[in-house]
């Protein structure tokens, strides 16, 4: 039996999007799911070391197979199950049914058991040699708000959450960014400047400055092809801490590591470049890096 948990959500995944976008707050969240004992076989695709766990944890935009041997007759043949959100920052949310509960040791434990199968047949070909070193910044911060419009400044202070990567927060440009590319016609939609490493360096886990201001802009980083990339996802807690979902479509990336607190630029101890886990989608715990 194979239970696909993404199916939970029946909804219209743009429309949380666009409530946010409305009215400059927080959207509904739900990400976290509890069961008595199942082995976790794959994650986004990729076969792993099977291991036993009674919860799973799923950032938004994650899939993981698990396998539910169930009984086919009584006693003890129901099952329950438990869902709830693993974190929560400033912004509000309106679905957390579940008792609260600190899950950190548990999330980082069952994000330390996922590995690669790193076999003959399923090879870990984790480049070891990088080419380029980015330190990428992501949270929240806020952008100043039409006051006439005041269904739209459900941010801090009548202002809007605004998200950002390096203090810089995404605007949708009118023309599809490959398009504009590849066709040599980038000239007023993109610029390819987009920060290596935050331009201004601060506790990002400690107390937040003061400007929670961040800066709009369709910015872009051009790499040339079969570039080995390391880039560090570091969270902040500028307005609360979050846990931020990191996706490359149609792609694959090594999750060589993962820590606590502000990013130790000296060589990690703790990096895994032997059977790292490989997926589309990670997520980025908050507080950690």
């Amino acid at each position: 039996m194979e239970l696909d948990y993404r199916k939970w959500y029946n909804g219209d995944p743009e429309a949380i999007i666009n409530q946010a976008m409305q009215t400059g707050g927080g959207p509904n969240v739900s990400d976290a799911y509890t069961i008595n004992g199942l082995p976790v076989v794959e994650a986004d695709a990729i076969y792993v070391k099977p291991f036993q766990s009674d919860t799973v944890l799923l950032t938004p935009g994650q899939t993981t197979n698990l396998l539910l041997e169930t009984k086919s007759q009584s006693p003890s043949a129901n099952f329950l199950m438990a869902a709830s959100p693993y974190v929560t920052g400033l912004a509000t949310f309106d679905n957390s049914t579940a008792a609260a509960v600190n899950d950190t040791s548990f999330a980082t434990n069952f994000t330390s058991k996922i590995r690669s199968l790193a076999s003959p047949q399923y090879p870990a070909n984790v480049p070891l040699n990088v080419d380029k070193h980015f330190l990428f910044t992501i949270g929240l911060g806020t952008s100043p708000c039409d006051h006439q419009n005041k269904s739209s400044c459900q941010g801090p202070n009548g202002t809007r959450f605004s998200a950002s990567v390096n203090n810089v927060s995404f605007v949708q440009p009118n023309t599809a960014l490959l398009q504009a590319h590849y066709s040599g016609q980038s000239n007023g939609v993109y610029s390819p400047d987009f920060p290596i490493s935050p331009l201004h360096w601060f506790n990002y886990t400690g107390t937040p400055p003061n400007n929670t201001m961040v800066s709009n802009g369709t910015k872009v980083m051009v790499l040339p092809f079969n570039t080995s990339v390391e880039v560090i996802m570091q969270d902040t807690s500028i307005l609360g801490a979050e846990s931020h979902p990191l996706h490359l479509h149609g792609f694959n990336f090594f999750v060589v590591g993962q820590g606590f607190g502000n990013f130790d630029p000296k060589p990690p101890k703790n990096f895994n470049p032997v059977d790292p886990i490989e997926r589309n989608t990670v997520g980025v715990p908050p507080g950690v890096g």
